[in-house]
């Protein structure tokens, strides 16, 4: 299974959506938890008042994370929580440790 983190320093989940330039890319399978490339995306919070929702950036980061489980990151808004979803990428807001919580994660799905 594979899952997208949002993270800024590789070991814990920390970074918000909006703010991310480059996924990390996880397989899980039992217990193992194998980081196994780096996607770059199109930041999503440019704070430009003329494209707020920015949809075509959120199909771009879909299409960039194709065969993912799921998006994993510390928070993300509801308009592009909404968005991810009717694309078919589901999105987890949570903190901690990279590899317990995509272990944990993995097991509940």
């Amino acid at each position: 299974m594979l899952f997208a983190v949002a993270s800024k320093d590789g070991k814990e989940i920390n970074q918000h959506f909006g703010h991310v330039e480059r996924f990390l890319i996880y397989q899980v399978e039992g217990d193992s938890v194998a980081l196994l490339e780096e996607r770059p995306v199109e930041k999503y919070c440019r704070f430009d008042p003329d494209h707020p929702l920015r949809a075509h950036t959120l199909r771009d980061t879909a299409e960039a994370l194709k065969g993912c489980r799921a998006v994993v990151c510390s928070m993300i808004g509801e308009a592009p929580k909404a968005e991810l979803e009717r694309l078919g990428v589901e999105p987890y807001v949570v903190e901690g440790e990279i590899e317990p919580v995509l272990r944990d994660l993995a097991r509940a799905l």
